[in-house]
C-alpha cells in the first residue's frame, strides 16, 4: 500500500500541486526521498524521524521510499516536513489514509516534534479551497490560512496535536483570520510645519496613484512627508490585500498570519543590490517592489541607488508586474507601486542656498543629477521643490489640517475614479487615474478649450514625450476629481504642468538632459 498526503511546491505566487507518496517495503532498513528534493527536503528524514520519536514512535526497520510527484519540478523548503511524517504514519496504521486524502499539508517539524511557521500558507490555503480540501499548518500559520475563506483548516502546534485530532481526542477550533496593526500609527501631517506646496504633491499624489519626486537641501522634511502618505491614503480592498498577502506569504513576511488592511511602505536603503530590489536570488524571491504591491515605494537618496537597479524600475512601473529571469526560473511578480522618491539636488545638497554650496556648482549638480536617465525621470508624474523650512515656520503652531482630513478628500476622490473605471474600463483592472491608458484618457480627461490650448503650447515648449503628454492628462484629471468637477479645465492643465519642471542646476534652471 502507498500513503498519498497532498502537498504543495512554490513557482513564485503560482502554486504547484504535489502529491507526497510515501511507502514502506522489504529490504535493507533505509530512508529515502526522491522526487528531485533541494537539501532542506533530503534533510526532513531527519526531522521526521526525531519527530515521532518524541511521540514515541520508531520508523519500522524496513525500507522506507518517499517520492514527491510530479518528479521534474524542484522541491525546494522545509514545508514538506509534514506531509513525509503523516504519509509515514498513515502507513504505520496510526492515522486513517483515507481521511488524510482529503487535506493538503504543509510544515516544518523540529525535533521535538513542534510544528514552526513556513511560508506560502495563505496561497497553499487558496489552493485547497480551489479543489474542496482541508489544509494542515503550523499553528503559528492559522490566522493566515483563514483568509483563504470557507476551507477546514487544523492549526496544529505539534504533530501529537494533530494526531490527537484525527483520533477525536483534542479537536483543534479553527484559526481567526487577523489584522495587523497600522505601521503608520501616530504619524500626522500636523507634524510638518511649512511645506504646504509639497503637502498639496502629496495630496494629489495620494489621490490619483501618482508617482512623485521631492527634491530639496537635507533637513527640509522630504522623507518625513513621505512617511506620511500611507496615512492619508485610502486602506486596501480585501482583493489588494489578498494579493498582497500572496507575495508575502511566499516571501515569509507574514508573522503570526496577519494581513495589512494599510497599504504597504517599503523604504530600503539606497545601498540595496537590483535582486533585493526587482526580486532575484536562488530561489528569484520577491524584491521590494512587489512587497510594495498596491503600496509605496519609497526611495530616498535616489541617484545614490546602482544605475542598474534604478534602470530595472522601468518596465515594473510602467506594467504593474516584474519578471525575474534565471538560468534556472523564471518568475513573475505582480508590482503595481506609487513610486515616492526623494534626493538632494547635488552631492553637498546646498546648491540653491548662498554661501552653503561646493566650489563645483552647478556642475556638481549636472554630474549628480545625470545619474538619472531621461526614460526613468519621465516614469514620474508630479516633480517638486522642497525648500528649507525657515526658523519663523519652526516656531509656529502645528497646522490645524490633520492626515484624517486631508485622507478624506483622497477617499472621495478615489470613489469618483472607481465608479468612473467601474463603468468605462469593461474589465481592465484601473483603479486610480495614474494607471489609466491613453484610451481612456480621451473619454475622462480631455480638457475644455482653453485648457487643450494650454496644454499644446507646453507640449510643444516642453518637448514632452507621449507618455508625458498623458501624465500631464492624468494629473489635471485628479486634480479635477479633488475639486469634484466634471471636466478638466484649464487651471487643472496649468496646476499639472507646473508639477512637471525639470531638475533644478541653479540659477539657469539647465537640466542635465
Amino acid at each position: 500500500m502507498v500513503a498519498r498526503v497532498r502537498t504543495v511546491a512554490f513557482n513564485g505566487v503560482d502554486v504547484i500541486d504535489v502529491e507526497t507518496q510515501v511507502t514502506v517495503t522489504s529490504g535493507l532498513p533505509a530512508f529515502i526521498v526522491v522526487g528531485l528534493p533541494d537539501k532542506a527536503v533530503a534533510e526532513s528524514r531527519e526531522r521526521v524521524r526525531g519527530a515521532l520519536t518524541a511521540l514515541g514512535l520508531a520508523l519500522p526497520a524496513r525500507r522506507i521510499i518517499v517520492n514527491l510527484a510530479p518528479a521534474d519540478v524542484l522541491k525546494e523548503g522545509s514545508h514538506f516536513d509534514l506531509p513525509i511524517a503523516l504519509g509515514l504514519l498513515g502507513e504505520m496504521q496510526v492515522l486513517p489514509l483515507v481521511e488524510l486524502g482529503g487535506y493538503t499539508a504543509l510544515g516544518e517539524l523540529a525535533l521535538d516534534g513542534s510544528l514552526t511557521r513556513v511560508p506560502g500558507v495563505l496561497l497553499a490555503a487558496l489552493a485547497a479551497a480551489s479543489r474542496g480540501h482541508g489544509l494542515i499548518c503550523p499553528a503559528e500559520c492559522g490566522g493566515e490560512a483563514a483568509w483563504a475563506g470557507d476551507v477546514e483548516i487544523i492549526a496544529a502546534p505539534d504533530l501529537l496535536a494533530v494526531v490527537n485530532h484525527f483520533k477525536g481526542t483534542q479537536l483543534l477550533p479553527p484559526p481567526e483570520a487577523k489584522v495587523a496593526t497600522s505601521p503608520s500609527a501616530g504619524l500626522d501631517l500636523r507634524d510638518v510645519k511649512g511645506q504646504e506646496t509639497a503637502k498639496r504633491a502629496l495630496e494629489i499624489a495620494a489621490a490619483g496613484g501618482h508617482n512623485l519626486l521631492m527634491i530639496g537641501p537635507p533637513g527640509s522634511g522630504k522623507s518625513m512627508l513621505a512617511a506620511r502618505l500611507p496615512g492619508i491614503l485610502p486602506p486596501l480592498e480585501p482583493a489588494e490585500a489578498l494579493e498582497l498577502g500572496m507575495i508575502q506569504s511566499v516571501a515569509g513576511g507574514l508573522r503570526g498570519g496577519e494581513l495589512l488592511r494599510e497599504r504597504p511602505f517599503r523604504d530600503p536603503h539606497h545601498s540595496a543590490s537590483l535582486p533585493a530590489l526587482v526580486g532575484g536570488g536562488l530561489r528569484a524571491r520577491p524584491g521590494e517592489i512587489s512587497l510594495a504591491h498596491n503600496g509605496v515605494l519609497f526611495l530616498d537618496e535616489l541617484p545614490e541607488f546602482s544605475r542598474g537597479a534604478l534602470e530595472a524600475l522601468r518596465q515594473p512601473l510602467e506594467t504593474g508586474r516584474i519578471s525575474v529571469a534565471r538560468a534556472n526560473n523564471h518568475v513573475t511578480y505582480p508590482a503595481r507601486v506609487q513610486l515616492i522618491a526623494a534626493m538632494n539636488p547635488c552631492r553637498c545638497g546646498y546648491l540653491s542656498e548662498p554661501g552653503r554650496a561646493c566650489g563645483r556648482a552647478p556642475r556638481c549638480a549636472l554630474d549628480y543629477q545625470s545619474r538619472l536617465s531621461g526614460p526613468l525621470l519621465d516614469r514620474i508624474d508630479l516633480t517638486i521643490e522642497v525648500p528649507a523650512v525657515a526658523p519663523a515656520d519652526l516656531a509656529l503652531p502645528p497646522p490645524a489640517e490633520s492626515s484624517a482630513e486631508v485622507g478624506r478628500r483622497v477617499a472621495a476622490a478615489r470613489t469618483r475614479q472607481s465608479t468612473r473605471y467601474a463603468r468605462l474600463a469593461e474589465g481592465r483592472r484601473v483603479r486610480a487615474n495614474a494607471q489609466a491608458d491613453g484610451t481612456l484618457l480621451e473619454e475622462i480627461a480631455m480638457p475644455d478649450a482653453a485648457g487643450g490650448a494650454l496644454l499644446q503650447r507646453a507640449a510643444e515648449r516642453l518637448r514632452l514625450s507621449a507618455r508625458g503628454y498623458h501624465r500631464v492628462l492624468r494629473v489635471a484629471r485628479t486634480l479635477a476629481d479633488l475639486d469634484g468637477a466634471a471636466d478638466v479645465m484649464r487651471r487643472h492643465i496649468a496646476e499639472a504642468l507646473s508639477y512637471r519642471g525639470g531638475l533644478s542646476t541653479g540659477p539657469t534652471q539647465a537640466s542635465p538632459h
